[in-house]
């Protein structure tokens, strides 16, 4: 363990604890047992770390379902270089690399990262992981996986032409469990699933998640 990692990893292991998700039973994350303590704690540690807030702690119906989706259909992701974009906890990358992909994990968040790397070697597999805004980038990458990204209108407006740009060299699949600023046309449905969830995150015990395949055309942003 490096010396700068090291305060991460112990502020991981002491408000989480490796699980599997509900929908992706194979795979171990470290997850947030008791939301109110670990949110409280990650507001004090953002005063002295510059820490954002632990959206890498819980496993969203999102990247579940993408997860869950590779996994049925390995041939999407086999042998191919794949781009978990947002990552957060790193499952739909790690389900992709524990089928054989290429995989990079991309998050802004400094601890997610950190988080990717226990979760990444609690599952035996490697990642390369970015914590870096990848939007802009050329797309390198067979397939781009986004789960729940289009939370918020500028979120929304920042990543959405970029990833129509990518989808016309590679296949993007954006995970929708009913957000306000998902595409409405440009896309094509490929599944659906009813994931279980958190009443504390998603005020719901099961989230329907759509998991859609972006067109290569260039639309406006949902505007706020």
């Amino acid at each position: 363990m490096s010396a700068d990692r090291a305060p991460d990893e112990h502020f991981i292991r002491h408000f989480t604890s490796l699980e599997c998700p509900a929908f992706v039973p194979g795979i171990l994350l470290c997850l947030a047992t008791e939301i109110t303590p670990l949110w409280q704690a990650t507001e004090a540690f953002l005063q002295q770390h510059n820490i954002a807030p632990p959206f890498w702690a819980f496993a969203w119906p999102g990247s579940q379902a993408l997860a869950h989706y590779v996994t049925a259909n390995p041939h999407i992701v086999a042998g191919k270089r794949v781009l978990d974009f947002a990552a957060g906890s790193g499952l739909a990358a790690i389900a992709c690399a524990k089928l054989g992909a290429e995989v990079e994990a991309a998050d802004i968040d400094r601890l997610a990262k950190v988080a990717m790397g226990m979760n990444a070697a609690a599952n035996g597999v490697a990642l390369e992981v970015l914590a870096e805004d990848v939007v802009g980038q050329d797309c390198r990458w067979d397939v781009i996986l986004c789960g729940d990204v289009c939370y918020e209108a500028p979120m929304t407006r920042h990543i959405l032409p970029w990833l129509r740009r990518c989808a016309a060299h590679a296949l993007v699949i954006i995970a929708d469990p009913g957000r306000a600023y998902v595409p409405r046309d440009g896309f094509t449905e490929l599944a659906r699933f009813v994931v279980p969830t958190s009443l504390v995150l998603e005020n719901a015990t099961s989230r329907q998640v759509v998991l859609m395949r972006l067109e290569p055309i260039i639309l406006e942003a949902c505007s706020a």
